[in-house]
């Protein structure tokens, strides 16, 4: 994994969160799957203005992301840069719209490791996996003052 940030970690729990609780999904909508909802997060987009953005261009998000270059000026290749300058990855964000990176698989539960890219339910646990192992890579890199003690109440 690139990059880790409490801003990341935020967002993908937020993410996850907003699915949990029923906001609509629908994996065949640019705007309403599973990277179209961590975009809604960062960008701040309607999933329509995100759904618009990508029908620029043909294909999904992988064949976007794999198509996408900086200084194109289209609306799509725009929200992959708010994205990116976030701090993911276009790995990684391929990884979701299939559910398919093998660190965060390999730290779900054994039974639980056959995601389906399309099911809400899968799309929440792979949120909140990926979030976890940002917070415990982010963790030991936070340090706090060692004089305490020294702290007046």
């Amino acid at each position: 994994m690139a990059r880790c940030s409490i801003e990341m970690i935020e967002a993908l729990r937020e993410t996850a969160s907003r699915l949990h609780k029923g906001a609509n999904y629908q994996w065949g909508h640019m705007g309403s799957c599973n990277c179209g909802h961590l975009a809604q997060t960062i960008t701040k987009y309607s999933k329509g203005k995100i759904h618009g953005a990508a029908m620029w261009r043909y294909g999904d998000w992988r064949e976007q992301l794999r198509d996408y270059c900086p200084h194109s000026g289209l609306p799509m290749d725009e929200v992959i840069d708010q994205m990116l300058d976030f701090g993911f990855t276009r790995q990684e964000l391929a990884h979701l719209e299939t559910l398919s990176d093998p660190i965060i698989l390999d730290n779900l539960p054994q039974e639980r490791r056959h995601l389906k890219h399309n099911q809400r339910d899968d799309v929440v646990l792979y949120l909140t996996t990926w979030a976890k192992l940002l917070e415990t890579q982010l963790l030991p890199q936070i340090k706090l003052k060692k004089d305490l003690e020294k702290v007046q109440v």
